[in-house]
């Protein structure tokens, strides 16, 4: 077994439905390459009497991931001290602590051993990024020093990426550039090649309702337009600008593996509507493979034993088989 295929794992807040959609994960597939988590023994143990999940933690050290004897027969745990149990189902300034413990173990880990997999559960984005990042993506590659990254939403059949994340409306305009659409259809474009040994087809969206504008600057005339004719040339399979009111219509998103959008909800408002839970948040340009679930800590279903496990699934699956 490589250092390459284990799957380190951050469950992220502890307030939060992922150890439930976690452990029904483990229960539906089986999975070759060694999960290893990092987190709470204390809050494990609650979520697994909750869930009336057994399975036998196996505590581990940095240092024991050099045998790399591990299997998923057992729960592998790194475990983050807490003093107080209770205050981890507590969204809070002590949450944002231990996850920031999380974190930095799992970088640590990843940077010593060339790790190449990793998952971390929902987060609450305003807490524990205290207005520091737009994004967990942003935080990541701040930490891997990563300077272009990209959000990429995928699924096997259609994915999107926006070109810019978590930003107010009022800012979009002012950050679309050229050279930004470039650095994403880049990314894009090697992701698809490295790992899925193929030449996607990306359809690239205008800013404005029907790629129109009564202003004097139409930022799809003088800067979207512009930079797909560039790609073009460079030989990337690119096409638009479309409209965004159209390009999801069945007849138009079958011609595309991907949809580069100009903003957040422009492309993962329509994805997440057609394919609901069936998709994963891929961040591309780090030094590995990063996939959040495509969904938040979804507090309003704590405890009822009713969240959808199948976006995590899918987050497994594609690190198990990759």
């Amino acid at each position: 077994m490589n250092y390459k295929d284990f799957i380190i794992v951050v469950p992220g807040e502890p307030k939060s439905i992922f150890f439930e959609i976690f452990f029904k994960s483990l229960r539906k597939i089986k999975i070759k390459n060694p999960i290893i988590l990092i987190a709470s023994k204390n809050l494990i143990k609650l979520e697994m009497k909750k869930m009336n999940f057994k399975k036998k933690i196996k505590l581990l050290k940095k240092e024991d991931l050099k045998n790399k004897k591990l299997n998923n027969n057992c729960i592998n745990l790194l475990n983050i001290n807490y003093s107080n149990s209770k205050k981890l189902n507590k969204t809070s300034t002590d949450s944002r602590r231990y996850i920031s413990k999380c974190f930095d173990v799992a970088f640590e880990i990843i940077k010593k051993y060339n790790m190449r997999k990793f998952i971390n559960g929902p987060i609450n984005k305003k807490i524990f990024l205290n207005k520091k990042f737009p994004g967990i993506t942003e935080y990541i590659s701040k930490k891997f020093k990563t300077k272009n990254n990209a959000m990429l939403i995928y699924n096997n059949k259609l994915s999107v990426c926006p070109l810019t994340t978590h930003l107010p409306i009022k800012y979009i305009a002012k950050k679309i550039t050229k050279n930004l659409i470039f650095e994403k259809i880049k990314l894009i474009d090697q992701f698809y090649k490295s790992s899925l040994k193929k030449t996607p087809r990306i359809a690239v969206l205008g800013l404005n309702p029907h790629c129109e504008s009564i202003d004097k600057f139409n930022e799809d005339e003088k800067i979207v337009k512009p930079a797909i004719q560039m790609l073009d040339k460079r030989k990337f399979k690119v096409y638009g600008p479309f409209s965004a009111d159209t390009i999801f219509l069945k007849q138009n998103r079958n011609k595309y593996d991907v949809v580069l959008g100009m903003y957040h909800d422009q492309v993962l408002s329509p994805l997440k509507t057609i394919y609901e839970y069936d998709a994963i948040n891929i961040t591309l340009g780090l030094p590995f493979i990063r996939i959040s679930p495509d969904h938040g800590p979804n507090i309003n279903m704590l405890g009822k034993n009713k969240s959808n496990p199948l976006s995590l699934i899918r987050a497994i699956s594609f690190l198990d088989k990759n």
